[in-house]
């Protein structure tokens, strides 16, 4: 049976992957076709490119090198003929299918601001955003002449774009329209103490007002207007105001889009050989964004295609909202019922404690004996205790103010978060200790070797310190010496 996925990115290579391992039958023969001229890699943590944590090449991920696989790389498709079931490309050719997967993603939106030609392919110098890893070269590239830098924009990767920025000694403004910073994940009293905490980051939150236009001069970015008229002096503007699922394609071919393809709770489209995975898939219970959720739509439609069920992973599903931001100095860990919009519901029993003048807010939701949602905000060793009783299900004490101060907790608290082998330490990929512990026994020493045996610290990279402290005890135990601790590759960080 011929298969052919459009788009090699996270999810499209995940999705191949996991389907030719569990296609045992040889029953697919299947064709990837991947605008990108080079292997995929790991989106998630171009912000660590850009703060010189991580080394281009080192985001690379695995593809399979399998008889049955055909990548076409640096390949466009332009056309699907859903009658006749064939994908053209930008070269002319036409690919039969016997079942499609779009796994296309999405591009950086590029707001309508003043100043930008949001109709061409090139902005102005000195503007940038921050998708692929072409943006994040020209990024890096951008900061040895630039010693002022805007971020628009103060979700996720706003907040990790412009911690990089500043560790690459710029002086950074984060400019944000709404009230609280990443407000999909903090309500105002978490915004408030992560905003107090940023300038010691180096970094300067302006909250509640927006950009109205980019200046522009001789064809290079010299400021940005905020809405109320003032000025701010920029050499580097870096949009981070969201992304547009790239749905062209799909929609040409007549697939009903809103704002991504619509796809039911398998992933299918209304036409019965068409899937969509990823962030260009609008899943009925709405897409969140977060490459676990693309890589369960991955794993789960694998597991549709060939029959085969595989082991699901703890933690690789039902808990795959858990947010870790990747920024020196600001330490925020969200999951499940959390931020500002979060709905009323009476059955969730919410208690917090806020401390601004050490940095240190914390927030835990429970229902029915389970946490159900927390914010922690400068509070690490708590907020690991409780994503392991999040993404476990554990019961919580029976008094959750334990949640919130572990040190009071009794010695026999009910609830308490095992440690166990089970314990999953990777919760993109849910990957637990055992797992890792196996793949030491197996020559495993480093945190490369962990990551091409169990696929752990390959998602947000938040668990890469956890990888190395259990491999430096498991070291230490078995005699084999402390884990390489380097977690890029050598080389020029560009």
């Amino acid at each position: 049976m011929r298969l052919v996925v459009i788009g090699n990115g996270m999810v499209g290579s995940r999705f191949v992957e996991d389907l030719l391992a569990r296609d045992t039958a040889g029953k697919y023969d299947v064709t990837v076709v991947g605008a990108e001229g080079c292997e995929p890699y790991n989106r998630v943590l171009l912000s660590e490119v850009v703060a010189g944590r991580h080394d281009l090449a080192s985001l690379t991920l695995p593809t399979p090198d399998h008889p049955r696989l055909t990548v076409l790389r640096g390949t466009t498709a332009t056309g699907i003929d859903r009658e006749d079931r064939i994908v053209t490309t930008d070269d002319g050719t036409r690919h039969r299918y016997d079942q499609l997967v779009l796994a296309t993603g999405a591009s950086a939106r590029i707001p309508p601001l003043a100043g930008l030609d949001t109709g061409s392919d090139h902005l102005p110098l000195g503007v940038h955003a921050l998708r692929t890893i072409d943006d994040a070269r020209e990024v890096v590239a951008a900061t040895l002449n630039a010693r002022r830098a805007v971020v628009l924009g103060a979700g996720v990767l706003g907040i990790e774009a412009a911690s990089g920025l500043a560790q690459r000694g710029c002086a950074v403004t984060v400019v944000h329209p709404m009230e609280a910073l990443m407000e999909r994940q903090l309500d105002g009293a978490a915004s408030r103490v992560l905003a107090a905490v940023m300038p010691r980051a180096g970094i300067e939150p302006r909250t509640g007002t927006g950009a109205e236009a980019a200046i522009v001069a001789d064809g290079r970015l010299t400021g940005i207007r905020l809405t109320g008229g003032e000025v701010v002096e920029s050499e580097l503007l870096l949009l981070a105001t969201g992304t547009v699922a790239n749905t062209s394609i799909a929609s040409a071919s007549g697939l009903p889009c809103e704002r991504g393809v619509l796809v039911d709770d398998a992933s299918a489209t209304e036409d019965p050989r068409v899937f969509a995975i990823g962030d260009c898939a609008q899943p009925p219970d709405g897409a969140m964004g977060l490459v676990a959720q693309g890589w369960e739509q991955a794993r789960a439609l694998a597991e549709r295609l060939t029959g085969a069920t595989g082991r699901r992973r703890v933690g690789a599903s039902g808990s795959n909202d858990v947010v870790r931001v990747k920024a020196k100095g600001l330490d925020v860990v969200t999951m499940g019922v959390c931020g500002g919009m979060r709905p009323d519901d009476p059955t969730h029993r919410a208690l917090s404690l806020s401390d601004p003048a050490a940095g240190r807010h914390v927030e835990v939701v429970v229902a029915d004996g389970r946490l159900v949602g927390a914010t922690c905000v400068g509070a690490g060793p708590v907020a690991a205790d409780l994503v392991a009783a999040y993404t476990r299900g554990t019961q919580v004490p029976s008094d959750p103010a334990h949640l919130l101060l572990p040190a009071l907790a009794p010695a026999s608290t009910d609830g308490a978060v095992p440690s166990g082998g089970d314990t999953t330490v990777c919760r993109c990929n849910g990957v637990t200790r055992d797992e890792i512990a196996h793949a030491h026994a197996d020559g495993a020493r480093d945190v490369h070797d962990v990551a091409r045996a169990t696929r752990a610290t390959t998602g947000c990279g938040g668990c890469t310190q956890d990888v190395c402290d259990l491999l430096e005890r498991l070291g230490a135990r078995s005699g084999t010496g402390s884990p390489d601790r380097d977690l890029t590759v050598a080389g020029s960080p560009v």
